[in-house]
Order: C-alpha cells, then sequence, then structure tokens
C-alpha cells in the first residue's frame, strides 16, 4: 500500500502538519510500501528524505490537473489517478495534511487488501444534510447523470481527508470520480464540496465503503490547537537537536486524547472578536529605529 500526501503554496502550517503527520505512519512502515508527497514546495521535506519520496508538482502540471473547468481540488483526484497508474498493482491511500494515524494500521491493512475501500467517515446522505451548502448542492446534482450512473438520495457524503482505493478496480474508481467531478463543474454545482462528493460517489459505487476513524484522526474542525502543539513539537526539536528517529520515538508519546478534533465555535463569538479589533486597533507601536 502506497501512502499519498498532497500539499501545495508557501503556508508553512500545511507543510509541518504533513511532516507530523508523516512520522505519525512511521513506526508503522513494514505496513506500507512508500510514502509519496506531491508538492511544490520540496524543501519543506529535506529532513524526511531518507524515509519519503517526495515528486515535485510543476505550475504547469498543476494547471493541467485543475482540468477545463479550472476547478482547483480535482488536483486531489489527479494525484491519485498519476500515482494508481504509476503503481497499478498496489493500493493507494490518500491523506490530507491534517491527519495523525494513533494506532496500528495491520488490521485496515488487510481489509484494504480484502478489497474494501475507506475514506475517513461518512457525514450522511447528501439529499439530508442541513446545511445551506449542503442543501443547495443536493438541489445542484439530485438526478444527475454521469454516463450509466444517475445520483440519487442514497448516495452518501464521506469526509475526504482518507480516500483509500484497493487495487481491485483502483482505476476504474478513480475514473469514475473524475468523470462526476467533471460533469458537476460543468453543471456549475457549488464547487466547497465537489471532490468530496465525486470521491464518496465513485468509491461506494465501486467498492464497500467502509470508514477509517478507527485508525486514523482528522482534525480539520480543530486546527489552531493542534497547530500550536505541532510547531511547539518542531520547535523543541530544533532547539534541541533532535534526529529524525528521536522525533519518532518523541511522538509516540504526544498527547492526542487531550486535544479536540473538532470545536464548533458560534459565528457571533468570530465576529465580535473581528469588531473588537478595529474597534480598538493596539496604538503606541514602537519599531527599530534605522
Amino acid at each position: 500500500m502506497n501512502l499519498l500526501f498532497l500539499t501545495f503554496g508557501p503556508n508553512i502550517k500545511n507543510h509541518y502538519q504533513a511532516n507530523f503527520a508523516i512520522m505519525s505512519f512511521l513506526p508503522f512502515q513494514k505496513e506500507l510500501d512508500t510514502i509519496y508527497v506531491y508538492t511544490d514546495y520540496p524543501q519543506y521535506y529535506t529532513r524526511l528524505k531518507e524515509h519519503v519520496q517526495v515528486v515535485t508538482i510543476t505550475p504547469e502540471q498543476l494547471t493541467a490537473w485543475k482540468g477545463p473547468h479550472d476547478f482547483f481540488w480535482r488536483v486531489k483526484i489527479k494525484a491519485i489517478e498519476q500515482l494508481i497508474c504509476q503503481h497499478p498493482d498496489q493500493a493507494v491511500m490518500y491523506v490530507d495534511s491534517d491527519v495523525f494515524l494513533y494506532q496500528s494500521p495491520q488490521e485496515l491493512r488487510t481489509l484494504i487488501r480484502s478489497g474494501a475501500a475507506f475514506m475517513h467517515q461518512p457525514e450522511g446522505k447528501l439529499s439530508a444534510l442541513k446545511s445551506k451548502t449542503e442543501k443547495r448542492m443536493w438541489q445542484q446534482v439530485k438526478g444527475l447523470r454521469v454516463g450509466a450512473l444517475q445520483l440519487h438520495a442514497n448516495h452518501v457524503m464521506w469526509n475526504a481527508g482518507v480516500v483509500t482505493l484497493p487495487v481491485q478496480q483502483n482505476l476504474a474508481a478513480v475514473t469514475l470520480a473524475l468523470q462526476i467531478c467533471d460533469a458537476m463543474c460543468a453543471q456549475q454545482v457549488t464547487p466547497r464540496l465537489i471532490e468530496q462528493f465525486a470521491l464518496s460517489v465513485a468509491l461506494q459505487e465501486t467498492y464497500n465503503l467502509q470508514e477509517a476513524k478507527p485508525w486514523i484522526a482528522h482534525y480539520w474542525g480543530n486546527k489552531d490547537e493542534w497547530n500550536s502543539h505541532i510547531s511547539q513539537f518542531f520547535l523543541e526539536s530544533h532547539l534541541k537537536g533532535f534526529t529524525v528517529e528521536q522525533d519518532i520515538a518523541r511522538l509516540q508519546q504526544f498527547q492526542y486524547k487531550s486535544l479536540a478534533l473538532v470545536t464548533r465555535n458560534k459565528k457571533t463569538r468570530a465576529r465580535l472578536i473581528q469588531a473588537i479589533d478595529l474597534l480598538f486597533p493596539p496604538k503606541n507601536q514602537t519599531f527599530i529605529e534605522q
């Protein structure tokens, strides 16, 4: 099974999240074949060069992956497709940078070898989800035909922080995901969840789809707190001169159970903080004189 990370842009938070996630997998390398990092900032992975295969993605390739409708998150599906085409006889597990493997994936790999596909967790039938975006999206896609497939009320939206395609039907599944994605883009569907729903439907139609949540945490809903702990982890590592091997050992003691994966703050709170910052900007600032 090949592990795939995809990171883009100069925001260092995305890259230290990916480094942290990679190191959570490294104690279990016997369960993996190769860890791939597709990125346009390869310099952020130099420290892990003995453990990962870094593939530099050019601006031209990124543009091509966005496709005819210039949809950025189509690149996730194209990256998975490329790795499948290069290694068709190996399963692919794509993971977002903001994940953390918290127990041995041995059983997970066994299930993948048997033909089970995985995404992080189900969020519910798109037709029944309650947010304005999801309601609008369902109205835009219900009944949409993609070849012989018709999108229907029982198709479930899954969280795409983890996307695992077993060897069986891997190319058929990713091809179907691309077709669904492009059909929704052509239909001018609300773009925020397009690639997520495309992958969800394609894997439901192709495999027995299960959740990876029992093995992999996805902290998309509490990144600020996790990022604070991760940056502290790497700052201590830098100042004390730890090796990668020492950091892998330190990571086994990481207190992940004390950190929430999702923290929902009221929008009113954010608006009040923003208003206070505007009403009471910092004063009497002093700077270094030239």
